[in-house]
């Protein structure tokens, strides 16, 4: 087992703000491995029918728990009314702490007739972080965890699984996709996720990608919501303050896991420049465990040059830039970028720095540091 102290602290933290908290993430994140690591908690399984007909009276159930119970409730969704539990956990039995897990947001089913709007904290569960894999089992291997992914059962696996992988989108597109928002044209549906796993990391064209589908652009677009809301894909937009010159519209797409996207291209084993993208995979990762994801944004102008991430905090923006190498920073992107965008911080993430540390460069104070030193927000 794959020990998590990080999400535990959030999941301890998450409580302190509300009774309920939301722990989302995709099929085989390790929600459920993770909800069993809380001591003490009573652990209820909802895909069980006995369970469901348990939790059929809440005041009964809850009733039932002593003040300062802790509870899971996992899979919440497979119940007939799950927000019904919930909101009367919430609204009547505020002492008691509930941690319910899902593969997706609460706007995916219309299971949920309320969505607990200032009731619950939601807490998104990504792959393995690369901070995680630090002595968790021998040396650290980057190659490794870009390859395998970051869900845990591929991750600890002594040898790539490619079976798991397409064992893996089978099951998210039956038991998630189909399941919660019924979509039916499964062809094309994982004709488009197989496209959106190529070319993660990159520009999203909806024309192109309805063209090459075989879907409509609007079937695109609402296939692609579906994906994120099920936490399989995110969608980062441009940032810009006007410039006509800039990237002002396409946003960004990138998979939730290196693992598939390692998969989807055929990739047994990693070039150097293979790896640069799927490191930027995990920087991401790292950015979204720590800030909401309206925050994160990219920018890019009409000449192709672009900062990795872009941070807003308040009237300032900071800048991260993804590299595998310190030495592979040059700062001619920030350098354009920051005459338009003077204000903010600006940091070179890389897996081969082991001490955070600062340099000028043009004239302006850079930070070299690895993931697991991302603190500034």
């Amino acid at each position: 087992m794959l020990p998590r102290p990080y999400w535990l602290e959030q999941i301890e933290a998450a409580w302190k703000k509300r009774s309920i908290v939301w722990l989302s993430g995709v099929r085989r994140a390790g929600k459920t491995t993770l909800a069993r690591m809380l001591d003490g908690a009573v652990f209820i399984n909802c895909d069980l029918p006995s369970e469901e007909r348990r939790l059929s009276d809440p005041e009964l159930f809850l009733d039932g728990l002593a003040p300062g119970t802790r509870v899971v409730f996992d899979e919440i969704h497979r119940l007939a009314d799950p927000s019904r539990l919930l909101k009367i956990a919430a609204d009547a039995y505020p002492s008691i702490q509930v941690l319910a897990t899902g593969s997706s947001t609460l706007a995916a089913t219309r299971k949920f007739k309320d969505s607990l709007t200032g009731r619950k904290y939601p807490v998104y569960l990504a792959p393995v972080l690369w901070s995680e894999c630090q002595g968790a089992f021998g040396p650290p291997d980057l190659e490794r965890r870009l390859l395998h992914g970051g869900l845990p059962e591929a991750l600890l696996s002594k040898e790539s699984r490619p079976e798991f992988y397409g064992e893996w989108i089978d099951s998210f597109y039956a038991r998630d996709i189909q399941e919660l928002f019924a979509v039916r044209q499964r062809a094309g549906f994982l004709k488009l996720l197989r496209l959106l796993l190529a070319q993660s990391g990159g520009l999203v064209d909806y024309t192109r990608l309805a063209r090459l589908s075989g879907l409509s652009r609007p079937t695109v677009i609402a296939h692609l919501e579906a994906l994120c809301i099920a936490h399989a894909a995110v969608l980062i937009p441009p940032y810009s303050g006007g410039g006509r010159r800039e990237i002002l519209k396409m946003p960004r797409a990138y998979a939730f896991d290196t693992g598939l996207v390692a998969y989807a291209r055929g990739w047994t084993n990693l070039r150097r420049e293979d790896q640069g993208g799927l490191w930027e995979h995990l920087v991401l990762d790292a950015l979204r465990s720590r800030l909401p994801l309206d925050k994160i944004l990219y920018w890019r102008d009409k000449s192709g040059r672009e900062i990795d991430f872009v941070v807003r905090r308040g009237r300032a923006v900071d800048a991260v830039e993804c590299k595998l190498h310190a030495d592979a920073f040059e700062g001619r992107n920030l350098k354009v970028f920051r005459e338009h965008y003077p204000r903010g911080e600006d940091f070179v993430v890389t897996p081969d720095t082991k001490k955070p540390h600062s340099k000028r460069i043009g004239g302006r104070k850079v930070t070299f540091c690895g993931v697991e030193q991302i603190t500034r927000w």
